[in-house]
C-alpha cells in the first residue's frame, strides 16, 4: 500500500524539461562589433578592387552571425558604399579620402560581404558588389546647373584625355606617361563648355624627351619599379579652347602580400599593342559612366540568401534575428513616460553620408 502512494505521490510530481537556451540577441547594425566587422570589409573590397575608386562605408544595412563552434563565427554583411576621390592606386588611406558630394554626381556600391570570425581574427571569405551612378533627375532635381557624369568612351571625353596627356609629356622632363583608365567625367554646355576628366596613368622607361623620338619603345615599368599616378584635366571646347592638366605620381608602391600584382590595377588593363596614350579605353567600360564593383566582386557566395554551405536550420537564424526585430519594434509600441526616447531598431544602421 505503502508503494502504491509513494508512486501515486511521484507522478504527481511536476516534470521539469529542460528549456533551450534562448539565442544571443542578434548584432545592431550601429554596434561597434558590427562597425569592426564592416571595417574589414570595405578594406578588403579596395584592396582588391581592380578599377575605378576607393569606397567609403555609408551604412550597413544588415549583419547575420552564425556559430560554427567554439570561437568560430560566419558572418554575411550588406553594405551601402559611397566612390571617394582617391584612386584605388592612390596610397592615401581611406580616412583620408573625400566622399564625392551629392551635387558632384555620386556613385553609390551595394556589397554583401562573408567573412569568418575564427580566434577573434576577422577574414573575408567573399565579396559581391555592384556600384551605379545616382539617376540624372535627382542630381538635377537639387542643383540644375550642376555637370553630369558623361560615358567613359564619350568622344569629347577622349579627346581631353588624349589632349591632357599629350601635352603633359611634350612639357614634362620626367617620365613618359601612359594612360592606365578613364576613372571619370563631366560635361559641362553652360555657360561655357568645358570638360572634366580624371583618368590613372604609369611611369615608362622613357622620358618625355625620349619619347618624341621613339615612342613605341617606351614601355611599363617592371614590377619592382613601377610607379601609377592620377592625372585631372579641364578642357574648356567654347568659346575658346582652354586646356588645364595636373599631374601627380605617387612612387613605387610595394603590393599587399594577399594581392598578386598582376591583379592590381593598371598592370593588365592597357590590352597587347593598345597605344594607351591616345586615350583609349577598355571594352569594361564602354558606354558607362562608372567603373562597376562588379568587376572585381562578383563571388554569389557572398550572399547569404544564395549560400549552400549551411543547412535550412542554421539559416533559421536570420528568421531569429527577424523575430528579434520585430519583437523590438512591437516593444517600441507599448506606451512610454513622455520624454522616454524608444531604442533604435537593430538593422538598417545610420546613413553616415547622404542617402541615394
Amino acid at each position: 500500500m505503502k508503494a502504491i502512494v509513494a508512486l501515486i505521490l511521484l507522478v504527481q510530481l511536476p516534470i521539469h524539461k529542460a528549456v533551450p537556451a534562448a539565442p544571443p540577441a542578434p548584432l545592431g547594425c550601429d554596434d561597434p562589433e558590427s562597425e569592426a566587422v564592416a571595417e574589414v570589409a570595405v578594406s578588403y573590397i579596395n584592396g582588391h578592387s581592380h578599377h575605378g575608386y576607393k569606397f567609403a562605408l555609408n551604412r550597413i544595412k544588415n549583419i547575420l552571425v552564425l556559430p560554427q563552434g567554439p570561437n568560430n563565427d560566419i558572418i554575411f554583411l550588406e553594405l551601402d558604399l559611397l566612390e571617394t576621390t582617391c584612386h584605388i592606386l592612390s596610397p592615401s588611406p581611406l580616412e583620408n579620402c573625400t566622399v564625392r558630394s551629392f551635387t558632384a554626381h555620386a556613385v553609390e556600391g551595394d556589397c554583401d560581404v562573408k567573412l569568418q570570425k575564427l580566434h577573434g581574427k576577422l577574414s573575408v571569405l567573399a565579396s559581391k558588389c555592384h556600384s551605379h551612378a545616382d539617376s540624372s533627375e535627382d542630381v538635377l532635381q537639387l542643383c540644375p546647373d550642376c555637370p553630369l557624369l558623361a560615358s567613359l568612351n564619350n568622344t569629347e571625353v577622349l579627346t581631353a584625355v588624349t589632349a591632357a596627356l599629350n601635352d603633359h609629356n611634350s612639357k614634362t622632363a620626367d617620365a613618359y606617361l601612359r594612360l592606365l583608365e578613364i576613372g571619370r567625367a563631366n560635361i559641362q554646355y553652360n555657360p561655357v563648355h568645358l570638360v572634366y576628366v580624371e583618368f590613372a596613368v604609369a611611369a615608362t622607361n622613357c622620358s618625355g624627351e625620349a619619347a618624341k623620338d621613339n615612342v613605341e619603345a617606351c614601355q611599363l615599368l617592371p614590377d619592382d619599379q613601377s610607379n601609377f599616378g592620377f592625372c585631372t584635366a579641364t578642357m574648356v571646347m567654347r568659346p575658346s579652347q582652354h586646356l588645364k592638366v595636373n599631374c601627380q605620381l605617387y612612387g613605387h608602391q610595394v603590393p599587399a602580400p594577399d594581392v598578386p600584382f598582376l591583379s592590381r590595377p593598371g598592370v593588365t588593363y592597357s590590352q597587347p599593342g593598345q597605344d594607351t596614350s591616345a586615350g583609349l579605353v577598355p571594352s569594361v567600360a564602354q558606354g558607362f559612366t562608372n567603373h562597376n564593383l562588379r568587376l572585381s566582386h562578383n563571388n554569389p557566395v557572398a550572399s547569404e540568401s544564395s549560400s549552400s554551405e549551411f543547412p535550412s536550420s542554421m539559416l533559421s537564424a536570420k528568421s531569429v534575428a527577424k523575430r528579434a526585430v520585430a519583437k523590438v519594434a512591437q516593444h517600441d509600441k507599448v506606451p512610454r513616460p513622455v520624454g522616454s526616447v524608444p531604442p533604435p531598431p537593430p538593422c538598417p544602421g545610420k546613413i553616415r553620408h547622404f542617402k541615394i
